[in-house]
């Protein structure tokens, strides 16, 4: 609700009139773009987390005429499972925002904002593990949606069980920057978040991440060792829902943040 709270302050200070309020208020309503999509500028008001829009399986074009439409309405779009030729392509269309690029191999997270926008830091620290380079992809879905809602991230890579050693320097710094909450990605056999949950006080999401060989090679060994995990201090989203586990991690913190 800080977007309402914000304009809300805004008019009682007098920084604004009440024609001005109106007209912002109206932003967060819910906007039809043709028989497209309804976007909902307003979600990150009533759950926390702003509306994410999932670029795969849409045209380039689809894609673009929502992401206006959002940009029409808020100061910022958050755009996950992107390919190269749709982020060409978005480039191209929107040449008066910003972009943010992280990912790649047609698994893009994209940020596109105005130029004026950036996230507004709010409070909480989660961190965020991965056990292998390859889980990356799905890691930068998690910490791009916990920025933009106002939360720190401590970013730790390539720290999975066949070299458990490596764990020790980023559990350290956990602890020392009093974390809120950890997002722990695994693919293989999926034992990382259970052995980060076993050694902190603090709740763990545990993603798997649909990287192996073989039997189970795509994510379902690793959840099911999750949702088997005798630590009861991780909790665990599906296969490659880095969006969901980051999400979660950063309403933890902001609710540790406000207390």
């Amino acid at each position: 609700m800080h977007e309402v709270r914000e304009i809300l302050e805004a008019l009682s200070a007098g920084k604004i009139n009440v024609k001005e309020a109106e007209e912002k208020l109206q932003r967060l309503e819910l906007r039809r773009i043709g028989s497209l999509a309804v976007i909902d500028p307003g979600r990150e008001h009533r759950s926390g987390i702003p509306e994410v829009v999932m670029a795969e399986t849409k045209t380039s074009e689809q894609l673009a005429r929502i992401i206006q439409g959002m940009l029409e309405a808020k100061r910022f779009v958050l755009t996950t499972r992107a390919s190269e030729a749709q982020v060409e392509y978005l480039e191209d269309y929107l040449t008066d925002f910003e972009f943010d690029i992280r990912g790649g191999n047609n698994h893009i997270t994209l940020l596109i904002h105005h130029p004026d926008w950036k996230p507004k830091r709010r409070g909480g620290t989660i961190a965020v593990i991965t056990a292998g380079t390859s889980d990356e992809f799905f890691a930068e879905e998690a910490e791009a949606v916990a920025e933009v809602m106002g939360v720190e991230v401590l970013k730790f890579r390539d720290v999975g069980v066949a070299g458990i050693h490596r764990l020790i320097e980023p559990l350290e710094q956990i602890r020392e920057k009093g974390v809120d909450a950890i997002v722990v990605f695994a693919g293989m056999e999926g034992a990382l978040p259970t052995v980060v949950a076993s050694l902190v006080d603090i709740p763990v999401i545990g993603v798997p991440v649909p990287i192996g060989y073989g039997h189970g090679g795509k994510g379902e060994t690793a959840l099911s060792s999750m949702l088997q995990s005798c630590a009861p201090g991780l909790a665990v989203v599906n296969i490659g829902n880095g969006l969901g586990g980051g999400g979660i991690a950063a309403l933890i913190a902001l609710k540790a943040s406000y207390e």
